[in-house]
């Protein structure tokens, strides 16, 4: 398992046929935005499926509820976070600018104009204390962001906790875009980041 996996908790069932992969997509994207729009609980089951064009029979012989679109929901944004933050990476040489690179992720993400903060904090907020699964896929997502930033830290020959320092000022940043809807946060965080680089790496 790499460490942008996330374990089985979010993992959903795999489709028998092509049309039943077609119709579980159709769905998880439907409710990845209205779910990230609006709130999971704000959006109800006949909602849903009005929206992915399915009835509701076959939403739930796709889907045994609520909670498994949600887990299908956050695997999706899952694999979608790792993907640009690995394409940020690949834009940069050498351990210092990958690290940095993480913010100017944000930065353009930030900037987007359906930015609503990080999914897996506001499916926490709604559900992560009625849904063990849910508060699971949250931690595992963040643990496994975590293990990523290790690693490049380590590359670095920096201090662990450079690492821990840098995932803080990430998720920080994160937060407090979504609240205060400015995106430069990103490049305040950076701007810190560079501050914690410089000190971890200077020579005794």
């Amino acid at each position: 398992m790499s460490s942008h996996e996330v374990p089985s908790p979010v993992e959903s069932p795999a489709p028998t046929d092509a049309s039943m992969d077609s119709v579980r997509n159709t769905v998880i994207e439907a409710a990845d935005q209205l779910f990230y729009e609006r709130g999971i609980q704000q959006v109800g089951m006949d909602e849903l499926r009005a929206a992915a064009g399915v009835s509701l029979k076959r939403l739930y012989a796709e889907f045994e509820g609520k909670d498994a679109i949600v887990l299908a929901v956050l695997r999706r944004r899952h694999a979608m976070w790792v993907r640009g933050i690995d394409e940020a990476a690949d834009r940069y040489e050498g351990g210092r600018e990958k690290l940095l690179g993480i913010f100017d992720f944000l930065a353009t993400w930030f900037a987007t104009d359906d930015f609503r903060g990080c999914a897996f904090i506001n499916a926490f907020g709604e559900l992560g204390g009625s849904s063990e699964r849910v508060a699971q896929a949250a931690r595992e997502h963040k643990q496994s962001f975590q293990t990523y930033v290790d690693g490049l830290v380590a590359d670095l020959g920096a201090p662990e906790t450079l690492a821990r320092q840098l995932v803080l000022l990430a998720e920080g940043a994160q937060t407090t875009s979504a609240i205060t809807g400015d995106p430069t946060a990103a490049q305040h965080a950076r701007e810190a980041a560079e501050v914690l680089i410089a000190a971890a790496t200077a020579p005794a």
